[in-house]
């Protein structure tokens, strides 16, 4: 049978609607994460002053009738409703109208054509409640978003005119709801006119200021879209020749306007010299900590969603390495924990043991070994690429034999003619072996069942590295 030219065009044009519905069935189904946006609408008293064509209530309505229509099919989005200032003349308060559930589209859009500007502004109290608003699901496990986890996104969009005195300080309230863990992001959308946004409200989310009903609906249907999207992202971490580095690296990424952790993971490269791809949400700005020593901290990065961004980042480091010098002894040396700081200040940036070799970045640090009495090195210098190789002496014993009466008493370095003190005697030893570094000492001990100061012993010796020192008390 003959199949006519026009009956033809209409049998591919209800194939290619069929694909493309099919298509789009797919992408849903395959991003199993479920957005969940709560709208939180200003509903003061200023919603009733003109603005473009009709009132700021009346517009809000017409806008958000007509934008819902259009996500009420998006099965992987639930939309609901928090509305402030609505309830009485002379009442603050807030509440949840349309909560979270499948097919609430008809009741959000009812419950906005009913709404009648009332009271005053309560964005901070409805800030603070939402957390209440959005369904309980078990803590997220950490992981990158977009893993088995499968957390729900939770976003909340405050709607205002920001023209009220609103009871409390928002910025503290966002910081509060930031760091609860349950927001992804809190946008704000300011109506009217820009004068009346005298205080910045950024503290408490990503605001925008919409100048008109056009740009109004165009912000909404942007935010949405970016609610669905993620960021494919890829650090390159490279040395000072522009070469990757083959090392591990711990990796943490922190929202920007809250400081609270958001994603950590483990950066590394594979056979072929290629970094690891991470999955992250675009719409947080990110302060990223890369676990150097000291650490290396990038601010307020953000990233593009729907592409693979790069994020080039160089290292300059070299390795540090202390240990002793190499005699040998008959007796047990510890494995002394070092410190290192930036050099000149109280700030620690790192840890090891004696004979271990780390990274630092290249600078100048001070090191401390927690030996008995601490050294002190000042002013050590890591270079990039090279190995600072620090040789320490190697402490000496001290073999301390005191009088067979129970004695209390203590050890002194001696510099100068000045005495510090390095460590208590233990008075229920008879032979006391301690393991010093080199040095002048001085030695005060006294019988515990004497009073008087003439009973008081006190002898000077001196501690060589690697050597033992046998310090005689039983004859004074």
């Amino acid at each position: 049978m003959r199949i006519r030219p026009f009956r033809f065009i209409i049998v591919l044009l209800f194939a290619a609607l069929f694909v493309t519905k099919a298509e789009a069935q797919t992408k849903v189904s395959a991003s199993g994460d479920k957005t969940r946006v709560l709208i939180i609408l200003d509903c003061s008293h200023s919603m009733w002053d003109r603005w473009q064509s009709d009132s700021k209530i009346k517009v809000t309505q017409q806008v958000l009738l007509k934008f819902l229509d259009s996500v009420a099919n998006q099965q992987n989005i639930e939309v609901a409703l928090r509305v402030f200032g609505h309830l009485n003349k002379n009442s603050y308060g807030t509440r949840l109208e349309v909560p979270f559930e499948p097919g609430n589209n008809y009741k959000i859009q009812s419950k906005i054509k009913t709404l009648v500007p009332n009271g005053a502004c309560t964005a901070a109290s409805a800030l603070s409640n939402s957390l209440n608003d959005f369904p309980t699901v078990s803590p997220s496990s950490g992981r990158l978003h977009g893993g088995a986890d499968n957390q729900p996104r939770n976003i909340i969009l405050i709607i205002t005119d920001g023209m009220d005195d609103c009871d409390g300080n928002i910025c503290d309230v966002a910081r509060q709801v930031q760091m609860s863990g349950v927001i992804v992001q809190t946008f704000i959308l300011g109506i009217g006119n820009k004068q009346d946004f005298q205080h910045s409200l950024d503290c408490a989310g990503k605001f925008t200021y919409v100048p008109n009903e056009e740009l109004y609906t165009e912000t909404l249907y942007n935010i949405f879209k970016m609610s669905e999207e993620e960021a494919q992202l890829v650090i390159a971490i490279n040395d000072e020749t522009d070469h990757l580095l083959e090392t591990e690296m711990p990796i943490a990424f922190y929202d920007s306007q809250t400081g609270v952790v958001k994603y950590s993971t483990l950066y590394s490269i594979d056979g072929r010299y290629t970094p690891d791809t991470i999955i992250i949400d675009p719409l947080i700005a990110y302060d990223i900590t890369l676990f150097t020593r000291p650490e290396t901290r990038l601010r307020k990065k953000q990233f593009r969603p729907g592409r693979v961004n790069r994020l080039n980042v160089t290292i300059e480091q070299g390795s540090l390495w202390l240990h002793l010098d190499g005699k040998r002894v008959n007796y047990q040396i510890p494995q002394y924990p070092i410190l290192v700081y930036r050099h000149g200040t109280t700030e620690l940036v790192g840890t090891q043991l004696l004979g271990e070799q780390f990274n630092y970045l290249s600078g100048t640090y001070d090191i401390e070994m927690l030996s008995t009495p601490p050294l002190r090195l000042d002013g050590v210098s890591v270079v990039s690429s090279s190995a600072t190789d620090l040789s320490l002496p190697t402490p000496g014993l001290a073999n301390i034999n005191k009088t067979k009466v129970i004695s209390s008493g203590a050890v002194f370095t001696y510099k100068e003619g000045v005495l510090t003190h390095v460590c208590d005697l233990n008075p229920n030893k008879v032979n006391e072996r301690l393991i010093l570094m080199p040095g002048d000492y001085q030695i005060v001990i006294k019988p515990q069942n004497s009073i008087r100061y003439t009973a008081v012993r006190s002898m000077r010796f001196k501690i060589e590295s690697g050597q033992t020192t046998n310090i005689n008390l039983s004859g004074n």
